[in-house]
């Protein structure tokens, strides 16, 4: 027990890590796509940045809006936060000390909980403008878990197991991704979208909406959020990499440093598409969804599923 509460601590401590330097490698990536420096002032090329940025946040005063319900106003950033950091209770490391027969489950679950941490931060700030962003972000996740539950059963069919670890050992002779390249495009969208990042970022509208639902924040409540998004991101970028880049048989280097690779080229592949891609419309968002993502997990799941009834014949 004791060993299992030093690991969590240890692997929290490492998670907000990533997360703070992660929003490093975000600005200096998108400064050098766009042709102008990133952050460079602060320390040797502004790598101790994120630190000072976190500084400046938890050091703010915590503003309390008078038309705002108190409660879950505060609640909001802590909740997200939380959700943010149990799904990396996931993570299929050699050293782990917690295993997961039941992952999967575990995962749509937890990602579902999440539109509750905005619905209460948009409502309760009793602001327009957040309300509107929460409510945006609401349809959005919800409208976007259907395609990823289907998705997620692709993997599911052809491992026939819900542990990420079995996922990840399965691969080690060919990758998931080679056989079924236009499912795991359609993963990565919506995983995006899932994530409420550019081109799909309405919750966070800044042209409409100023902020969206964290307009109301400041301080030690906005650094929550804002180290739930990232949290989510690099969650995201990891259970991507499970799915369908999971397994290596390497001997020049450890298999966690090889798969940590793996993580960070899709984390970064976020700040790639950030860079490139404008705002997509909200009602091309919505058909996205529900007009191809939905009928085309639904036919290639059909497929795989008669195909799996006719190799058991």
């Amino acid at each position: 027990m004791f060993l299992s509460v030093i690991s969590c601590l240890f692997s929290y401590i490492c998670i907000l890590l990533a997360v703070a330097f992660f929003t490093l490698l975000e600005r200096k990536g998108l400064s050098y796509m766009q042709l102008r420096k990133g952050p460079n002032k602060v320390g040797l090329m502004g790598l101790p940045q994120p630190l000072a940025d976190a500084a400046k946040l938890l050091t703010k005063e915590i503003t309390k809006p008078t038309m705002a319900n108190q409660s879950p106003y505060f609640i909001a950033p802590v909740f997200s936060f939380i959700l943010a950091l149990l799904l990396w209770q996931l993570y299929p490391s050699e050293y782990s000390l917690n295993y997961f027969k039941w992952g999967v489950l575990f995962f749509l679950c937890v990602s579902a909980l999440n539109v509750y941490g905005t619905l209460l931060a948009g409502w309760s700030s009793n602001s327009k403008y957040a309300l509107l962003g929460s409510l945006r972000a609401i349809a959005q996740t919800i409208s976007y878990e259907i395609s990823m539950a289907l998705i997620l059963l692709f993997p599911l069919f052809l491992i026939s197991s819900f542990s990420f670890i079995e996922m990840k050992e399965s691969q080690e002779t060919m990758w998931l991704m080679f056989l079924m390249l236009p499912v795991s495009f359609i993963w990565f969208v919506t995983c995006i979208a899932e994530t409420n990042r550019a081109p799909f970022d309405f919750a966070e509208g800044e042209s409409e909406l100023v902020s969206g639902f964290n307009i109301e924040y400041s301080a030690a409540g906005f650094a929550l959020i804002f180290l739930a998004e990232y949290a989510n991101i690099l969650v995201m970028s990891l259970f991507s990499a499970l799915l369908f880049l999971g397994g290596e048989n390497m001997f020049i280097m450890s298999n966690d440093i090889i798969f940590m690779l793996k993580v960070l080229l899709l984390a970064f592949l976020f700040i790639w598409v950030r860079g490139s891609y404008p705002r997509f419309r909200y009602d091309l968002l919505m058909s996205l969804t529900w007009k191809s993502f939905l009928p085309a997990a639904l036919s290639l799941l059909l497929v795989i599923l008669i195909a799996s009834y006719i190799i058991y014949l």
